[in-house]
């Protein structure tokens, strides 16, 4: 619901529920650990100077984890059900 009592679009509510409640920075470290291993095992080579590295290649193998991570988070609190309502 909106601040109006207003049914929210689902676009909207998804996108508040993605900036909300610690979700950003959870998605944050899951991205750094994951993407860091991602990338030594992908372009470790590059990255000890044996080979050029791949700069595109390197950010979204930290963008990916971070947006997984996110539409997760993102998929559970749109399905949990509202608490607090009579039952």
């Amino acid at each position: 619901m909106a601040p109006d009592g207003t049914a929210m679009p689902p676009w909207r509510a998804m996108l508040a529920h993605a900036v909300a409640g610690g979700v950003p920075r959870r998605c944050f470290y899951v991205a750094v650990v994951v993407g860091t291993i991602l990338n030594l095992i992908n372009q470790g080579d590059a990255l000890f100077g044996a080979a050029p590295v791949s700069w595109l290649k390197l950010i979204l193998t930290y963008v990916v984890p971070y947006a997984v991570c996110t539409y997760g988070a993102v998929s559970a609190k749109a399905h949990r059900p509202v608490s607090g309502g009579p039952h």
